[in-house]
């Protein structure tokens, strides 16, 4: 786990390439990598999305943790594995798929809503939380969720989080954030992905900054 754990402690921040294409990650991953992201997820709902991954596994520095999302069975976590990914991020908390993932040797960021979802994870090895929809859920959820979890337990945003979101959310007591379409959606140019991702960087940075 430690390039997740460093990746993470740096730049907690998830960019999800969801309709990516194998021609097109490279590109993507480098004005991502350049702006500072070091956390890159393919969702499997992705065109040829082994492909994907296998290329950014090669390709991208060894302090970046890449791997895929919306990861729905056992057998797609050993395939991940195969590849030399690390991340293993899913929509939802299935106990079978996250002990798939922590035998290959994957760092789990797994999906879920409500407290049940969330301790099951952590109890089944989950490395960090993914509360999605978030959004929809409102800033002050978190607090809810936060007193049933151990202390320490690393919960990221997903859903409906922008820029101008962060600030609130992050007060309230989220650890980071997955960005999505906001980010990165199918055809969206590299060089306008970089450029979103230079802006949430420094909002993030704008963020820790003042505690």
């Amino acid at each position: 786990m430690p390039v997740f754990a460093h990746a993470f402690a740096e730049l907690p921040l998830v960019a999800v390439l969801r309709g990516v294409t194998p021609a097109e990650v490279l590109p993507v991953a480098d004005q991502l990598i350049d702006a500072g992201f070091r956390l890159i997820e393919v969702p499997l709902n992705s065109p040829d999305p082994f492909a994907s991954i296998a290329k950014l596994v090669k390709h991208c520095p060894p302090d970046v943790a890449v791997g895929a999302g919306t990861v729905l069975t056992p057998e797609d976590a050993g395939r991940l594995a195969a590849l030399g990914a690390e991340l293993l991020i899913t929509p939802n908390t299935d106990p079978e798929v996250i002990r798939a993932g922590v035998r290959a040797g994957l760092t789990t960021m797994i999906g879920c809503m409500t407290p049940t979802e969330a301790l099951c994870a952590l109890r089944n090895g989950a490395a960090a939380l993914k509360l999605f929809p978030a959004a929809r859920l409102g800033s002050a959820y978190i607090k809810d969720v936060r007193a049933v979890l151990p202390k320490g337990a690393k919960v990221v945003a997903l859903g409906g989080i922008g820029i101008p979101e962060m600030a609130e959310y992050r007060a309230a007591g989220y650890d980071g954030f997955g960005f999505g379409s906001n980010l990165y959606k199918a055809g969206r140019a590299a060089a306008e992905v970089g450029a979103i991702a230079r802006d949430i960087v420094a909002e993030w940075k704008r963020i820790a900054a003042h505690g």
